[in-house]
């Protein structure tokens, strides 16, 4: 048992493999439209749709094609001409070579199951696991669009949802729409049941998302005035270069210099959110395609990581709601596993998972029963909505009583767990077969891994099969570099490569609990898709919040970026990975490149000699040296081919053969056998370990054949330890990124650069919710390790200024991560800027000369642009104006504070060495509603920000005293100080009333003005001078004369 703690625990069946045939054969089989198989005619052929180029299109697709398209071939854009026994459409003529075979019996028939199984029995074959059914003829299909076609059997199970009502009103509105397009008349309704029949096939071949534009009259406006804004800029500039204040030049050269930076930035953020989309997306027509009644289900396994670090600062309570959600997701329990890192070794954490596997046997039929949201019970119990609404079962109060009696028995069980914990035996812990924890010494300890469920017996209270609970705390010992987070993760993709290799991959951090239920299905709408899925690398979903209080006075919830910037994201390259909230492609963190879609091939002739081609184009024998060059290039097409071969080994064989591997290249040519990788290099690349190098070259998961659970432990304890990534490149083209504490930046935009596409998914319910620090002092120590990562990425070789160039990542993507890089750079320019009006009012000295007309008409504009170009973003975003301005106001306070110090900490670490540990922000709150939100932390971070503050309000004070001693002429250029000096006090208000604490007796903005108004009266008082006598008519002063 050492380095193993596992409790009882199921063999992990591996499950029958499908693999696709070789790329050869299924490119000719397969529809390039819709990813379903061709098929042939009545009379055996392949059935081609375009007799020009011979595009391979599919009979469905074609005839919608010519029905509801450009009735075009897509590759060569002939029209395309009738066949025997297809619909006619208008522009049809008479000459057309299949017009002659008029087929009017068959050609507004829909056939039936019966007859189409009869005739296409032979002739469909299994392609890749979406489409692993029998392809029915009907002339219904959706528009060439990113969404695969589906046809078949019986769908029997969409009518549960609807009642008879309402299904006869669905089928109706498609018998019109049917009548409309003239592919089923008006009196051929007789058979009601294949009506429905049809409609469910017909609903189960529309695309399983579609893409919603923002409309014109918002978006155009929207461009029109960034377009114009960055004119008036480029004018704006030109006049504050060739109009320098002679009396101050470096107060001027100084605030020049901001605001070209300023300018910089504003590029950099404005122009990625050029094209911004939202996505819609179909889950019933997702069950049904891939759940269909009577047969096995075909969704797509899903491995969900739960990351944890210190239980004590990370409530136990908090991971365990958090894993509870997961249990209960609305998915299938055989295709869902989920796996919690420990990697404080804390048997704590090792305690409350196995409570909560035994609370999840009550809890997790609960929520299936009665359909309840959220499925974390402290969120779900403490909600303030009517719990009864829509709920018909009798028995449903009581048994939410007596649900919430357990849990809260289940929290006080873990709340003893807690208390136990705080004080750590001299002899270190013991659990309860009397055997020493090994994760004793946090630092040093060897790997452990626990199953909870998925066993065999660990089923719930109705006697049904429960999702797999996985416990994992990966080997840790003194002298290696662990890479905090990124290593953890790199530790649980290997670990769950070999215990469940579920293709997709859900990243949650342990305080965001799944708030929707069907989240998932959410992001198996695009990953499952035929044409777009197999080119994403992830699923992006919007971060959202719990305990914030109403005013959101440090933008926790972060709204504008979320809801403006990833938006425009998504409609360039796909969003950037956050960190959380997002679902995998298993193979994207392997460092595949994704596939690569068949160009139409160059019109070329026989005429030009043979060297002619290969000074243009290049050719294949040249593709085939630059492979064996590349050891990127070299792996995916060797992980193409090898997926046809099977991975067997004896059953009584109890260890791993890495030359079951190298079996793999046998039946190949030698010059194709030398340009794939060898064992050697799959070792280099993935580690030792030929049970997880196996893994990797099954695209649509599952285990290698003949395995059992003690073997796959073993294993798995193994790719666990300290030194399995040593000489390999886990963390440099594999897996989490290293390098950077904010290691989701990098590791999307590696994936970027390959040229992966992301999607961003926001639906109604938000999918994912979390716990933000509210507090003043949490919320600018989690930034600033934000920014800290920034830094560390922009002096890494991985900086988007100088990587990735001639790939494929594409130019408004690329700015896109330069300003994630670049951002705590604007904190120095920020604060001199900042400075600089308390600095005016100190001296009376200003940046900007005397204004001319036109001088003034371009500071107007510019005033006016940016007003116009916030109102139009919150126009088409929906963001409400208080989350801008928080998000503005909190641009300023963070920029002064916590990216001031990222930039010298993220120096000193890279180019000194000082290594600078990042605080893990607290999870919890107090039990007071907001109780942190008055929490005060003092920390460095508060100096410049309150430096600022004092300075601007001595500013305005001097700045007014001077005026009134100088008269009314000096009035003028003081409103211009003035109104700088307010823009600064007003961005840093939210800091100032963090900074007061909980003192509510007196507003804050009360204390504020009654210091500047006293200030300005006392000023005003003393000119005035009340008490002294004052003398009425002509002065009289003596002459000197003696009269």
């Amino acid at each position: 048992m050492a380095g193993l703690v596992t409790g009882s625990s199921q063999p992990l069946h591996a499950k029958d493999e499908l693999r696709p045939p070789s790329r050869q054969s299924a490119a000719s089989k397969k529809c390039r439209v819709c990813g379903d198989e061709i098929g042939v005619k009545e009379d055996g052929e392949v059935f081609v749709a375009c007799h020009v180029c011979g595009f391979p299109v599919c009979r469905p697709c074609y005839e919608y094609e010519r029905s509801e398209g450009n009735q075009c071939c897509p590759q060569c854009n002939t029209r395309y001409k009738r066949h025997k026994g297809c619909p006619r459409v208008p522009g049809d003529n008479d000459d057309d070579d299949d017009a002659n075979f008029d087929d009017f019996d068959d050609e507004f028939q829909i056939k039936h199951r019966d007859h189409d199984e009869s005739n296409q029995k032979n002739v469909f074959g299994h392609t890749e696991i979406e489409h692993h059914h029998e392809q029915e003829m009907i002339p219904i299909r959706p528009a060439f669009s990113s969404a695969g076609s589906v046809g078949g059997k019986d769908l029997e199970g969409e009518k549960e949802g609807y009642s008879n009502a309402e299904w006869q009103e669905r089928v109706e509105k498609w018998k019109v729409r049917q009548e409309k397009r003239g592919l089923v008349g008006k009196d051929d309704g007789g058979n009601d049941q294949g009506e429905e029949d049809e409609y469910l096939m017909a609903e189960a071949r529309q695309p399983l998302w579609r893409k919603i534009p923002i409309p014109s009259s918002r978006i155009n406006p929207y461009r029109i005035v960034i377009v114009l804004r960055l004119i008036i800029l480029c004018f704006f500039f030109r006049f504050r270069i060739l109009t320098p204040a002679s009396d101050a030049y470096a107060l001027w050269l100084i605030s020049v210099i901001c605001e070209i930076w300023f300018g910089f930035s504003w590029i950099l953020d404005q122009f990625p959110k050029w094209n911004p989309i939202e996505r819609e997306t179909y889950l019933d027509r997702l069950s049904m395609r891939f759940e269909r009644e009577g047969e096995p289900n075909r969704l797509g396994p899903v491995d969900v990581f739960v990351s944890t670090v210190d239980p004590l600062k990370e409530p136990p309570i908090i991971t365990a709601n958090t894993v509870l959600s997961i249990l209960a997701v609305d998915y299938p329990v055989d295709k869902v596993s989920c796996y919690v890192s420990d990697d404080g070794a804390s048997m704590l954490l090792f305690d409350s998972l196995a409570e909560t596997a035994e609370f999840a046997r009550r809890w997790v039929p609960f929520c299936k029963k009665h359909n309840i949201e959220p499925r974390a019970p402290e969120f779900y119990f403490t909600q303030k909505i009517d719990y009864l609404k829509d709920k018909v079962h009798p028995n449903f109060v009581k048994e939410r009583r007596a649900m919430k009696r357990e849990y809260e028995e289940f929290k006080v069980r873990i709340n003893a767990l807690v208390s136990k914990a705080q004080k750590k035996p001299e002899e270190g812990w013991v659990m309860q077969d009397g055997t020493p924890w090994p994760g004793n010494i946090t630092r040093d300890h060897p790997g452990m891994i626990q199953v909870y469920l998925g066993s065999e017996g660990a089923l719930d209270v109705e006697g049904k099969e429960l999702p797999r609970l996985v416990y994992v705390s990966r080997e840790k010992r003194p002298g290696y570099n662990h890479h905090k987070k990124a290593g953890a993760m790199n530790s649980l993709i290997r670990v769950s490569a070999v215990l469940t290799n579920a293709p997709f991959m859900l990243n949650l951090d342990c305080d965001h609990y799944i708030n929707n239920s069907k989240a998932v299905r959410e992001a198996m709408c695009f990953l499952m898709d035929p044409q777009l899925g197999k080119k994403l690398c992830y699923v992006q979903f919007p971060q959202r919040f719990d305990g914030i209080d109403r005013h959101d006075r440090y933008a926790n919830r972060n709204v504008v970026f979320f809801d403006i910037n990833m938006k425009g994201l998504d409609g360039v390259q796909g969003p950037v990975y956050v960190g959380t909230g997002c679902v995998f492609n298993r193979q994207s963190l392997y460092g595949y490149d994704p596939p690569v879609s068949e160009k139409r091939p160059k019109m070329t002739c026989d005429c030009w000699p043979s060297w002619c081609c290969c000074c243009c184009g290049g050719s294949r024998k040249k593709s085939k040296n630059k492979g064996q060059r590349s050891l990127l290039g070299g792996l995916y097409p060797m992980k193409k081919k090898m997926m046809g071969k099977k991975y067997t080994r004896k059953a009584s064989a109890p260890v791993f053969d890495l030359e079951e591997i190298e079996e793999g290249l046998e039946g190949y040519e030698e010059l194709e056998k030398s340009s794939l990788m060898s064992q050697k290099s799959f070792e280099k690349r993935f580690g030792q370990s030929p049970v997880f190098i196996a893994s990797t070259l099954m695209e649509n998961g599952g285990l290698p054949e003949g395995t059992n659970s003690q073997s796959l432990i073993k294993e798995a304890i193994h790719v666990i330890s300290c030194g399995y990534e040593e000489k390999t490149e886990w963390g440099k083209e594999v897996g989490w990124i290293y390098g950077s504490v904010t290691e989701d930046i990098l590791t999307g935009f590696k994936m970027h650069c390959r040229g992966w596409r992301s999607v961003y998914c926001s639906p109604k319910r938000p999918a994912f919710k979390g716990s933000a620090p509210i507090n003043l002092s949490d919320r600018l120590h989690q930034v600033l390790r934000w920014a800290l990562g920034s830094i560390e990425i922009f002096l890494s070789h991985h900086c988007p200024l100088w990587y990735g160039y001639g790939g494929k990542l594409k130019l408004l993507e690329r700015l896109a991560y330069i300003n994630t890089i670049v951002y705590p750079f604007t904190s120095i320019p920020l604060l001199a800027y900042c400075t600089i009006p308390a600095v005016c009012l100190l001296t009376g000295k200003f940046i900007i000369p005397t204004l001319n007309n036109l001088a003034s008409i371009w500071f107007l504009a510019l005033f006016i642009s940016i007003i116009a170009t916030s109102v139009l973003e919150l126009r088409w975003s929906g963001v409400s104006i208080q989350d801008l301005w928080r998000n503005e106001q909190f641009w300023v306070i963070g920029g002064v504070s916590a990216h001031l110090f990222a930039v010298f900490q993220g120096l000193l670490k890279v180019l000194g060495g000082v290594d600078t540990n990042f605080t893990v922000t607290s999870k919890s709150a107090d039990d007071a509603e907001f109780g942190e939100l008055y929490l005060f932390k003092w920390t460095t971070l508060l100096i410049p920000p309150t430096t600022l503050i004092i300075l601007n309000m001595v500013g305005v004070v001097a700045g007014v005293s001077d005026a009134i001693n100088n008269g009314y002429g000096s009035w003028g250029p003081l409103f211009g100080k003035l109104f700088f000096a307010f823009w600064v006090i007003v961005h840093l208000y939210p800091f100032l009333k963090g900074l007061m604490g909980r003192q509510n007796r007196t507003p804050t903005i009360v204390v504020l003005w009654s210091i500047l108004l006293a200030s300005i009266f006392s000023l005003i008082w003393v000119r005035i001078d009340p008490f002294l006598p004052k003398q009425t008519g002509p002065i009289l002063k003596q002459c000197g004369v003696e009269c």
